[in-house]
C-alpha cells in the first residue's frame, strides 16, 4: 500500500486532476473500445426505446467461506462488455463483472470478510456507504489497491439493520470509476426486522437507480460535471419494465448516481408507504405522493399493486434534476400480470429508536462550491481536501451537533459522514419531514439551505471523511477529515 501523500502526487501527476479532472479519462481509456481508424462514426444512438426491456434483479453475491461466524467473500473487480443499448456492447469497470455490482445479505452480529482484487488498470479504495467499521476497513481514499494486487475489507456488522451499498473512494477517480460501474448493494439485517411480516422473498427488490450519457458507440461518455447525462438506468437497464403480482412489494431504492437527485412518483401520484431511509427502517410508516433522493441515498418503500387491475401498467415517474424531459422524466415501468396471495403486513410500529443525548459539542461546517469558471473548485469550510490535514477533532464516545450549511445561491449539495448515522434534528429551522426522521448518512441540502443534524461517535476511534457525496464535488476538493480520539 502506497502512503496517503505518495498516493496524491501520483494522481496529481496526470495531468491538473485535482483542479479540472481533465487527466481522469486518459487513466481509463484501456477500457473503452476504440473505433478502427478511417470507420465511420456510427449514428448517435439516441434515447433508448421505453419499456422494452425486463429489469433484472441483482445478482445475490454467495461466501466462498465461512470461519467461524465470519462470512468469506472474494471478489473481483475487472473490466467487463454489456449492453446497456440493445446491439452495442458497452464497456465497463465491474465487481465480479457485473453491472451494477452485485448484493451481498449480511447479518447484524456476523462480521463480512471481502478479499478485493483489483484486476482493472486503475487504482481503487472500496467504501462501504453507511457502515460503522475500522478506518483500515473504511475505504480510505488514499489507501489503495493497485492494479493486479488485493486488499481484505472486515465489516463487523456490530450495528443495527441498514440498506448500505458499497463503491469506488479512490481520490481523484472515485467520479468516473463509480460512474463507469464500481457499485453495488450490501442488506443488512437483524431480528427487529426480520420480525416484522414485512413483503419478503421474491418480493423484496433492490433497485438501484442512476444516470448516464452513451456516446453514439454505446459506450458511457463521462466528462467532469457533466449535466447533459439524459439516459435513466434502473439495474442498468434504461428504461426497463417490471412484472409485479397484484399484491405488495418491498422496494429497496438506491440513487448511485453521480450528482443526480431523483424526486420520484409512481403513476398519477399514486400513494407510496415510505418505511424506510439509509439507516434502516422509520419507527412509524408514512404514506406519500413522492420521495426525494439525492446521490448516496436510500428509501424504503412499500407499493401494493393489487390496487392494479391485472393486465395494467404503472410507471415510475422522475420530476427532478436537468435534462430533457422525454429523457429524464420516466424511468421504469411496472406490469401486473398476475394475481398473487399476500399474507404481508405494514405494522403500524416498526422499531423503536433511543433518545438522543444531551450534546457535548456543536459545531459548524459550511459546504461551498465555485459558481461560474471553467473548473469551479469546491471547498468544505472554505478549504480543498488534504489528506494529510485533520479538519475535526471529536472525543470518542460524545454526542455532536453539526450545522451543515450549504452557501451556494445555485448549486445543490449533499451531505455525508462516514462511520456513523447520524439523527436529522432540523432543516431550514422546521423539523424534518417523516421520511428523514429515522437514521440517516446522507442529506440534501438546497441552495442557501442549513441542516442540523446529531450523530454519537461511540463505534471506533480513528480518521474518517465527511463530504459532499456528489462525487464530482469531492473529486473537486469538497471532503475533510475528522479524527475520533
Amino acid at each position: 500500500m502506497i502512503t496517503r501523500r505518495s498516493a496524491l502526487s501520483a494522481t496529481l501527476a496526470t495531468g491538473g486532476v485535482a483542479l479540472t479532472g481533465a487527466g481522469l479519462t486518459p487513466l481509463v481509456a484501456a477500457h473503452v473500445r476504440a473505433r478502427p481508424r478511417g470507420a465511420a462514426a456510427p449514428a448517435p444512438a439516441g434515447t433508448p426505446e421505453k419499456f422494452r426491456r425486463p429489469m433484472p434483479l441483482l445478482p445475490v453475491k454467495k461466501p466462498v467461506a465461512r470461519t467461524g461466524k465470519s462470512d468469506v467473500y472474494v471478489m473481483t473487480m475487472k473490466p467487463a462488455r454489456v449492453e446497456i443499448l440493445p446491439g452495442l456492447p458497452s464497456d465497463v469497470l465491474t465487481y465480479d463483472g457485473h453491472f451494477p455490482g452485485p448484493l451481498i445479505r449480511a447479518r447484524t452480529g456476523h462480521p463480512v470478510i471481502i478479499q478485493q482484487r483489483n484486476r482493472l488498470t486503475v487504482p481503487t479504495s472500496v467504501h462501504l456507504h453507511g457502515a460503522a467499521v475500522r478506518p483500515a476497513s473504511d475505504g480510505d481514499p488514499m489507501h489503495v489497491i493497485e492494479p493486479g494486487t488485493d486488499r481484505v475489507y472486515h465489516y463487523p456488522n456490530r450495528q443495527p439493520h441498514a440498506p448500505l451499498w458499497f463503491h469506488d473512494h479512490t481520490h481523484h477517480l472515485e467520479a468516473e470509476n463509480t460512474y463507469r460501474g464500481l457499485s453495488g448493494s450490501y442488506l443488512l439485517t437483524d431480528d427487529t426486522e426480520r420480525s416484522l411480516p414485512l413483503p419478503a422473498g421474491r418480493y423484496e427488490v433492490v433497485i438501484a437507480l442512476r444516470d448516464a450519457r452513451l456516446d453514439e458507440q454505446g459506450q458511457l461518455a463521462y466528462a467532469m460535471g457533466d449535466r447533459e447525462r439524459n439516459t435513466l438506468l434502473a439495474n442498468g437497464v434504461p428504461y426497463p419494465y417490471f412484472q409485479v403480482a397484484a399484491r405488495k412489494y418491498r422496494l429497496r431504492l438506491l440513487n448511485s448516481s453521480n450528482q443526480r437527485r431523483f424526486e420520484l412518483r409512481l403513476g398519477q401520484d399514486d400513494p407510496l408507504v415510505q418505511i424506510g431511509s439509509d439507516g434502516g427502517l422509520l419507527t412509524a410508516p408514512h404514506t406519500t405522493d413522492r420521495v426525494m433522493l439525492s446521490a448516496g441515498e436510500r428509501a424504503d418503500l412499500v407499493v401494493d399493486f393489487s390496487r392494479y387491475p391485472v393486465g395494467s401498467s404503472v410507471v415510475l415517474r422522475n420530476t427532478a434534476g436537468t435534462g430533457p424531459a422525454e429523457a429524464i422524466g420516466e424511468v421504469m415501468r411496472f406490469d401486473v400480470v398476475r394475481t398473487a396471495p399476500d399474507p404481508s403486513e405494514i405494522p403500524a410500529r416498526l422499531r423503536t429508536l433511543p433518545p438522543l443525548p444531551r450534546p457535548d459539542v456543536r459545531r459548524e461546517v459550511v459546504l461551498r462550491m465555485d459558481e461560474g469558471g471553467e473548473h469551479p473548485g469546491a471547498y468544505i469550510d472554505e478549504k480543498v481536501f488534504d489528506p494529510e490535514r485533520i479538519d475535526a477533532h471529536v472525543k470518542f464516545g460524545t454526542s455532536e451537533v453539526w450545522t451543515v450549511t450549504n452557501a451556494n445561491a445555485r448549486a445543490e449539495h449533499n451531505f455525508h459522514l462516514h462511520l456513523v448515522q447520524f439523527r436529522i434534528l432540523e432543516r431550514g429551522g422546521r423539523p424534518p419531514g417523516p421520511g428523514e426522521s429515522g437514521l440517516k448518512d446522507t442529506v440534501f441540502l438546497a441552495p442557501g439551505e442549513t441542516v442540523q443534524l446529531q450523530a454519537v461517535f461511540d463505534r471506533y476511534r480513528g480518521d474518517y471523511l465527511y463530504h459532499c457525496h456528489m462525487f464530482e464535488h469531492g473529486v473537486r476538493g469538497m471532503m475533510a477529515t475528522m479524527r475520533i480520539r
